[in-house]
């Protein structure tokens, strides 16, 4: 089972390739009495800063806005504190709205039209779909206000037949996260049995290369991949579409999820079936949620990113651009670990 796969030497600007290699052997403290997952984080961070040299100034007093998806769930609430903690530690003020839906796409484009509206200096924003910001960003362009793409991204080819350009892009690697899900549950099923995947929003950057990967990962393995379904992030339709599967394959033998949060929906169905023993069940992000099912002997893994440092390069990026520095590739965050039972202790702290 592969644990990560560093992207250096691809052409990137700055590819983040550190990978954290904390196994089921390693302790849960640090030498120093700090937990293991924190001390793994200020490695990440430094790792980050490194990438992104130079870094831009601070107290210029840039006015930022960021744009993410539904507070609702942890993962961007986290991401948030990022985008927070580098504007106060560069003297930036940021602006950080969210869309009231995980498919609140008009919304979405009328955030941002509201920041160009206010004259920021720039905004980092995680778009809904490959397609709904599009006119946004041309409009951006138009008014001189620079556009930070920070996880998902827009349709490049599109966006350029408008005449439209976003000025840098910090992301991870999607599809590695479902690949890597699905391997797990591959290497704890034999490569046999029947298996499904649930992603999020179909069209979404996220969604779509997550799926993939837990695709190209069960036909590689050979495994019986029954169902390919859309639950758009949501825990309810996760739930329900679990519950269907279940009632229609009771030897099913595990499900890849988009996110934790449709993966926790799908581990309350098969506990509600009584089958969730015999039924692996994983997910994406490593919210606090997620760890504590993870924790219980419920959710069987996650596949673990740091949304706080993603938030945390999109604002240091944004200054970036103010300045003026040129970026030749897209910026890339790799994922980091799949998290287990036997492992999950030593990620305290991670975030």
């Amino acid at each position: 089972m592969r644990e990560g796969k560093c992207l250096c030497g691809i052409g990137v600007t700055a590819a983040l390739g550190f990978l954290l290699v904390l196994g089921a052997c390693a302790p849960t403290w640090a030498a120093d009495g700090e937990p293991a997952g924190a001390q793994a984080m200020r490695e990440a961070e430094k790792s980050l800063m490194a990438s992104l040299e130079p870094l831009p100034e601070k107290g210029t007093g840039a006015r930022l806005g960021a744009i993410e998806s539904t507070l609702s769930n942890p993962f961007w609430i986290t991401m948030e504190e990022g985008y927070r903690d580098a504007a106060r530690e560069y003297g930036a003020a940021i602006d950080v709205q969210a869309t009231a839906t995980e498919t609140d796409l008009a919304g979405q484009l009328d955030i941002l039209k509201q920041m160009i509206g206010k004259k920021y200096d720039a905004v980092s924003v995680s778009p809904l779909t490959e397609q709904n910001l599009l006119l946004g960003v041309v409009e951006a362009n138009e008014s001189g206000v620079k556009v930070v793409t920070v996880g998902n991204g827009v349709n490049r080819e599109a966006l350029a037949k408008l005449g439209g350009h976003v000025d840098i892009h910090v992301t991870t690697d999607f599809r590695m996260q479902g690949e890597l899900g699905a391997e797990y549950i591959v290497g704890r099923t034999g490569g046999k049995g029947k298996v499904a995947v649930i992603e999020g929003i179909p069209g979404a950057t996220q969604s779509e290369a997550r799926k993939n990967g837990a695709v190209e990962a069960f036909k590689k393995a050979g495994m019986d991949l029954i169902a390919v379904q859309a639950a758009n992030f949501d825990r309810r339709q996760a739930y329900d579409l679990t519950a269907a599967l279940a009632d229609a394959n009771p030897d099913l033998a595990g499900i890849s999820c988009g996110n934790d949060i449709m993966a926790l929906g799908a581990v309350e169905a098969l506990k509600k079936k009584g089958m969730k023993d015999r039924v692996v069940v994983v997910g994406v992000d490593f919210i606090e949620e997620a760890k504590a099912s993870i924790e219980r002997g419920e959710l069987d893994a996650t596949v673990a990113m740091s949304p706080y440092l993603l938030g945390k390069a999109g604002t240091i990026l944004s200054l970036k651009a103010l300045r003026g520095d040129t970026f030749g590739e897209d910026v890339v965050w790799t994922p980091i670990k799949l998290v287990d039972r036997e492992n999950v202790a030593s990620m305290e702290g991670w975030r």
